[in-house]
């Protein structure tokens, strides 16, 4: 209580040019404090938000795609095991001759051995599509020379 009457006398004594520097002191802390708490983040979450919106429309037209997909595959008929197979060995000739497979029960065994990107990616949308397989295992690395080496386990259709 006395801090405030010390305060309170120290104001009435200052010069009336004093008291309004200080006031014009004391409103430019308050407007820097509303801006950077209030003002600032709210104008620029706004200025972010029409590339937000894009970012996450080309996400959700992905997404449709991927549901349209899933959709279409679901739509197919059942594919018998020995048709998945057969449909798995085909597609082996896009991975060259390096890479081999192995049919064990409900599991394909693929061995890869110098494949480029553009094939493996190529061959997988096969594997899923046509033999519908089904990633189940990777272990995949890249050699000295960009290419892929490693296996993958797929499980195909049960029979």
């Amino acid at each position: 209580m006395k801090r405030l009457q010390a305060l309170r006398a120290h104001w009435n004594a200052l010069a009336p040019r004093e008291k309004a520097l200080a006031a014009a002191a004391a409103s430019v802390i308050l407007f820097a404090l509303l801006w950077w708490i209030a003002l600032g983040p709210a104008l620029r979450t706004l200025s972010q938000a029409q590339q937000q919106r894009q970012a996450l429309d080309t996400q959700l037209q992905q997404m449709l795609r991927l549901q349209a997909q899933a959709k279409a595959m679901q739509s197919q008929p059942k594919q018998s095991y020995d048709e998945a197979a057969a449909a798995l060995q085909a597609s082996m000739a896009q991975l060259g001759t390096g890479s081999r497979y192995s049919l064990v029960a409900e599991r394909a065994t693929v061995t890869l051995s110098g494949v480029t990107s553009e094939a493996l990616a190529q061959w997988l949308t096969q594997a899923r599509v046509n033999a519908h397989a089904l990633p189940g295992e990777a272990r995949l690395t890249r050699n000295p020379a960009g290419l892929w080496d490693g296996t993958l386990v797929l499980a195909l259709p049960p029979r």
